[in-house]
């Protein structure tokens, strides 16, 4: 672990700006990851340390921490400590294109995994069978899945489809587009609404970000030739760490 004085000497936090103490403590710290002195995964020292070196108290350090930790310079992780945070590099989507997140990424050169939160057969909400256009007494597959690229949670996912289209969810592997495909239903073509949103606390944990950050939800429903929808899918994305692109022309 760092000592205080490695980063932190009493000028710094006197110099480091104007305003209240926390936050020329916070400008210090900001300061100190933005120029290397603290690097990326290194663990900050402990509250009581850096309140006794810059001679502050720990409500003022922890309020400081706070702030940086909601902006993604620190990252909490419990029973181990405060760390500074890998930076997140922006993944830009376009939004003309109708791809799946592992295609998504695979074409900018990252790596890609998923870990399942939720895979089978279920009895359909109200919601489901309305939107997918479900017939009595019919099943839906539900696939939910937290989305990891290059090590970093990026989105929760999770899609429902009619079992007409996919009976065993089991067999769904990196991709459900590709998975649909085998079986000739991908859909050809969808229409999302977007919306921003804070994260609660649930996903937050999932996604590894502060609770009450932002984020965007997306809802998607796809379609085959026919027109009949295939994929229902809400998704919640990071903010930080997702720019949705559209282009614009004239008339």
């Amino acid at each position: 672990m760092t000592s205080v004085s490695a980063f932190l000497s009493p000028d710094d936090l006197q110099f480091a700006g104007t305003g209240p103490l926390y936050m020329k403590l916070q400008q210090a710290l900001e300061g100190a990851i933005k120029s290397g002195r603290l690097k990326s995964g290194e663990a900050l020292p402990p509250e009581r340390d850096l309140a006794e070196y810059a001679n502050i108290s720990r409500v003022t350090v922890r309020k400081a921490v706070d702030e940086l930790v909601r902006e993604g310079f620190l990252v909490r992780r419990h029973g181990s400590g405060t760390f500074v945070a890998k930076p997140m590099a922006k993944v830009e989507q376009p939004l003309s294109r109708l791809t799946s997140f592992t295609e998504d990424m695979s074409r900018r050169g990252f790596s890609t995994r998923a870990e399942w939160l939720e895979r089978g057969l279920f009895t359909p909400s109200p919601d489901e069978m309305v939107m997918l256009g479900l017939p009595a007494g019919g099943l839906v597959a539900r696939l939910g899945r937290l989305r990891i690229a290059d090590d970093n949670p990026l989105a929760i996912e999770r899609a429902s489809i009619s079992a007409e289209f996919l009976p065993d969810p089991e067999s769904v592997g990196d991709s459900l587009y590709a998975a649909l495909e085998k079986r000739n239903v991908r859909p050809v073509r969808a229409i999302q609404r977007l919306s921003a949103c804070n994260i609660k606390e649930q996903d937050a944990a999932l996604l590894d970000v502060v609770p009450g950050s932002a984020g965007l939800a997306i809802q998607r429903i796809s379609y085959l030739p026919s027109g009949k929808v295939v994929e229902l899918t809400r998704s919640l994305y990071r903010g930080d760490a997702y720019d949705f692109v559209a282009e614009l022309t004239i008339g």
